[in-house]
């Protein structure tokens, strides 16, 4: 009998392979749009991100988003992917 497996997507900010659960999902559809996708059902090419606020300003820096979409990322896109991030560490203590 086969077993269900969880996909995985690789995270552009820190390259590791995480359960599709795990990251949020920003898309370009047909029309060139890229926006975040916090449903993970959105049309078009897809690329992923962790819920880390560090690994999103390492996805920044080496312009990671650029590359999965050969193209200019809108600031609109970064600010609701922070928004998110932060909003999942909000009430998690931190690690000493």
């Amino acid at each position: 009998m086969a077993t269900n497996r969880t996909p995985a997507r690789k995270c552009v900010g820190c390259g590791e392979m995480k359960d599709r659960t795990l990251l949020i999902r920003v898309t370009k559809n047909a029309l060139g749009e890229i926006r975040a996708d916090f449903s993970g059902k959105a049309d078009g090419r897809g690329a992923y991100i962790c819920k880390n606020p560090a690994c999103l300003q390492t996805a920044r820096k080496r312009k990671g988003f650029e590359r999965a979409f050969s193209g200019k990322i809108p600031e609109e896109v970064f600010l609701a992917l922070e928004a998110a991030c932060a909003g999942e560490t909000a009430g998690k203590p931190e690690k000493e």
